[in-house]
């Protein structure tokens, strides 16, 4: 069994893809997921199971689109990957503000092409840093993340992945729901 952090976007956000967290749980627990723990109510889950992560994360939103008719892009990471986001950070120790350091989560690998144009044209985003790892993104984000051009969209646009993006106090929130060790959710 794994532990898994699913994040699914654009739930209960200006009343729309209404999704409360009880029926997700209930959801996530009927397809054989132990453990099933929710954070905040914008589709932040801990689970235990078993399977690849990206299996998991295609088979939620296969189930929430069947049962519930909501369309509803999600990302899944293993608590190990969990960790090694959390170590990797490149702007631990830039911001004190965790609202100011995000991770946006893509479904897989960006290809290196693309990773390239977008780190070329990352100059143009300053004061906003970004840093992209695997298929993770770091975002240092001073102004806030309302006020950069670094959002969801653009970066499935440039990369060519379906993202979700959670501020460094949800990423460790999220860790500590899932149990990782507490020295390595650093800032």
């Amino acid at each position: 069994m794994d532990t898994y952090l699913l994040l699914l976007r654009g739930i209960n956000v200006g009343g729309r893809n209404r999704l409360p967290m009880a029926d997700l749980r209930v959801l996530l627990s009927g397809l054989g997921f132990a453990d099933v723990a929710t954070y905040l109510q914008s589709g932040n889950v801990v689970c235990t199971g078993s399977g690849r992560a990206g299996d998991v994360a295609e088979r939620v939103a296969t189930a929430i689109a069947d049962e519930m008719s909501l369309t509803v892009p999600v990302v899944a990471r293993t608590s190990a990957e969990w960790a090694t986001v959390i170590a990797g950070n490149p702007f631990a120790g830039v911001e004190d503000d965790p609202k100011r350091l995000h991770v946006t989560f893509l479904a897989g690998e960006p290809d290196p092409n693309r990773v390239n144009e977008l780190m070329a044209e990352s100059g143009s985003f300053e004061p906003d840093k970004v840093a992209v790892v695997g298929p993770d993104v770091y975002l240092h984000v001073p102004r806030g993340y309302s006020d950069t051009g670094l959002q969801n969209a653009f970066l499935e646009r440039k990369l060519g992945q379906v993202a979700s993006t959670r501020n460094w106090r949800t990423v460790t929130a999220l860790a500590e729901l899932a149990g990782l060790p507490r020295t390595d959710r650093s800032s």
